[in-house]
């Protein structure tokens, strides 16, 4: 990397310079972590172990619990360490790592909730047809696009940001390496790149939205032409926690990718940075678990059984 000669490293301006807080918030991060980590793989062997989970929508949500974990194991344990340390360095190679893992894994993120959107729509829309059309091997190969969707993203705007120069100053005001803050160090034309980043990003914020706006818009059709109230009922059940978490999850990324340049104060952009990097990780399996009677049903099935 050229500009590896330029600029070695970065120093990450973390949240606050004020001691105590920093303290406070290594132990509120902390917390979070270790609930995201149990909450999320808790849910995956969940999943895994219980037969009656083992249908395409639970498969689905395995892979976005998996990908919470993998998600926030990215930017909190860094961000544990820097509250802590006097030194915040950090080299340009693991700045571009840590940003290319986040890249892969936002975009999959996407890609599995719309997924589950389409999976949905198949279960409700065309029920007698759900098990032929979502069979395993249609259920891998969604799967499989969601991660190489996210990991083309990744090498088309990593590939781009380390062709810029970084020859000014090198304190990058965030958490972690993100991209917008990452942009507004660069000391060359920025202009290809932002191009880059929106297109990335929009294609698939806008194609995942896209396939849940139209699948949704299927299923209401659908269930309000079922004529019994408890079927009405069931089915908006099996589709509130997918739209509890598609809220949460595509509302922040819009409004932090979606647009040309970093907009807001610094401590706005970084309560929405901590809110889907750390918050909404942790939140997913307590949306999916409290709200979706299978996963309660299976849990306890599993807690009588244990010694």
């Amino acid at each position: 990397m050229e500009n590896s000669s330029i600029v070695t490293d970065f120093i990450l301006l973390g949240m606050t310079d004020n001691p105590q807080l920093e303290v406070l918030l290594f132990g509120v991060f902390l917390i979070i972590y270790i609930i995201t980590v149990l909450g999320n793989l808790g849910l995956v062997v969940l999943i895994r172990v219980s037969p009656q989970l083992q249908i395409p929508m639970y498969f689905f949500l395995s892979n976005l619990s998996f990908l919470d974990v993998s998600f926030s194991s990215i930017t909190i344990p860094k961000t544990l360490a820097n509250l802590l340390s006097k030194l915040q360095n950090v080299s340009f190679l693991e700045c571009v790592t840590q940003m290319g893992l986040f890249i892969i894994f936002a975009s999959a993120e996407c890609n599995v909730l719309a997924s589950m959107a389409y999976d949905r729509y198949t279960a409700i829309c065309h029920a007698l047809l759900y098990h032929i059309t979502m069979s395993i091997v249609h259920c891998l190969f969604l799967v499989a696009g969601c991660y190489l969707g996210g990991l083309v993203n990744m090498v088309t705007v990593t590939t781009s940001i380390t062709q810029l120069s970084f020859c000014q100053a090198r304190v990058l005001s965030h958490f972690f390496c993100d991209i917008p803050p990452l942009l507004a160090l660069a000391c060359s034309d920025v202009w290809v790149t932002q191009i880059l980043v929106l297109g990335c990003g929009g294609f698939t914020l806008v194609t995942s939205i896209v396939v849940v706006l139209v699948s949704y818009m299927s299923i209401l059709i659908t269930i309000l032409g079922i004529s019994s109230a408890s079927g009405k009922q069931k089915a908006f059940s099996t589709c509130a926690s997918h739209l509890t978490a598609i809220g949460l999850y595509y509302g922040t990324t819009m409004y932090t990718y979606l647009q040309p340049s970093q907009h807001g104060s610094r401590a706005g952009n970084q309560m929405i940075s901590v809110f889907y990097t750390m918050v909404i990780p942790m939140l997913n399996p307590l949306i999916y678990s409290l709200r979706n009677q299978e996963v309660k049903v299976a849990l306890r099935k599993i807690l009588r059984h244990s010694p």
